[in-house]
């Protein structure tokens, strides 16, 4: 029996996965205009009425994205989704020598896939600075995903600042150097510091601090995945924003899943909404840090799905297509906090626009004056750090990075 279309501006992406289902209109991945996705040709997307096509066309528009950590827990699916989306026409996976697998096994394994993509790896011994030698990696990129750090379990959100900040200000520094006009998205704990501080670094060296974004992007899937069961709405139809920050650490819940804003989440008990509030930020701070699967912890394939699903609204907004997402970066969406995660949209410059929060219930907005004073916390220590140090323009590469 023939199922009735999927509103375009509410079905988005390859939320893919729901072509099998639910008749799509034309869209792509995740959004994009070129009427494909990662899975489309497997079966066309009303049924198996349509041709097998197991390669999707190809955009004209193609870019150059890099994911540093590339081969680790989190960074191997990321790449392998990045490689399949039309979009990109270049991929670089970055990693340090020392890594789980040689980056140099993962650009061979993805240059199998029957797609444009051309993949390369580099690697760098712990010797080595990325802002020396990553200038054939970085040089050209309209996209860095960083997918580095320590995880949290064990500590303290000081230490973490410390640890995690200054291995992502190792690659911030670099792109600052090669590519300061990509967008870079970080996967970090805790990325309500590590942002702010790598933004205001990048606006101490002269750089636009929009550049840099935090991906929050899980928390939204998990707000739409509760209430989809819990109201049996698909969940291609549900879409709670996350607002706040990013709940990455056990003692700190800054992420505000809004379920009036959604019409399917808004019928919910209020009662059940806060449970489920509270289900998406002990969710977020059992399984966060991008190493914590190494001990059977962490949620690294759908953290890479919700990478992803931002990174392609960045291309997709590169590539001339308006495309929204959520996020953590430079804000005056909410008073009082100057960095905020909220509803952005990318356009042909990267960020063109950031969302206000909108209409909120009593009960979220109580919990989003508690959320305030533990941002403002969080960003203040993102300054200190920032204030203590600079970005390195370090010197002229001696020697060429391994590649593959």
């Amino acid at each position: 029996r023939r199922r009735p279309a999927v509103d375009a501006t509410r079905a988005r992406a390859w939320h893919g996965f729901a072509v099998h289902s639910l008749e799509l209109p034309r869209r792509g991945a995740m959004g994009n205009a070129s009427g494909s996705s990662c899975l489309e040709g497997v079966r066309g997307a009303s049924g198996l009425s349509k041709p097998f096509r197991p390669v999707p066309a190809t955009p004209k528009v193609g870019f150059k994205v890099c994911v540093c950590g590339g081969a680790g827990n989190l960074g191997q699916p990321l790449c392998m989704l990045a490689a399949l989306d039309p979009f990109v026409s270049e991929l670089a996976v970055y990693d340090r020598a020392i890594s789980m697998l040689p980056p140099e096994g993962i650009a061979k394994d993805l240059d199998h896939i029957e797609r444009r993509c051309r993949v390369k790896a580099y690697s760098l011994t712990s010797i080595k600075k990325e802002v020396d030698h990553l200038e054939e990696c970085l040089t050209g990129c309209h996209l860095v995903l960083a997918c580095v750090g320590v995880p949290i379990q064990g500590k303290k959100k000081e230490e973490l600042v410390k640890y995690n900040g200054s291995m992502v200000k190792s690659i911030v520094e670099a792109c600052a150097k090669f590519c300061p006009n990509a967008v870079v998205g970080l996967i970090v704990n805790p990325v309500t510091a590590v942002v702010p501080a790598m933004a205001k670094l990048y606006e101490k060296s002269g750089l636009d601090p929009l550049k840099i974004c935090g991906i929050t992007t899980l928390d939204v899937l998990r707000a739409n995945k509760f209430a989809a069961e819990e109201t049996g709405v698909p969940a291609e139809l549900v879409r709670v924003p996350v607002v706040g920050g990013h709940s990455g650490h056990s003692n700190s819940a800054s992420s505000l899943a809004l379920f009036s804003q959604d019409p399917a989440a808004a019928r919910i008990p209020e009662a059940r909404r806060a449970a489920f509030l509270q289900s998406v930020q002990e969710l977020s701070a059992e399984n966060s840090g991008t190493g914590a699967s190494s001990r059977g912890k962490g949620a690294t394939l759908s953290q890479a799905y919700a990478a992803w699903r931002f990174g392609n609204a960045v291309l997709s907004g590169l590539a001339g297509e308006k495309t929204d997402e959520f996020c953590f970066l430079k804000s005056d969406a909410c008073p009082g906090v100057s960095f905020f995660a909220s509803k952005v949209t990318f356009g042909l410059a990267g960020v063109e626009k950031i969302h206000p929060i909108g209409k909120i219930s009593t009960a979220e907005q109580a919990m989003l004056e508690r959320i305030k004073a533990e941002l403002v916390q969080d960003i203040q220590d993102g300054f200190d750090y920032a204030e203590r140090t600079e970005l390195s323009a370090g010197s002229t590469p001696t020697s060429p990075v391994s590649k593959a």
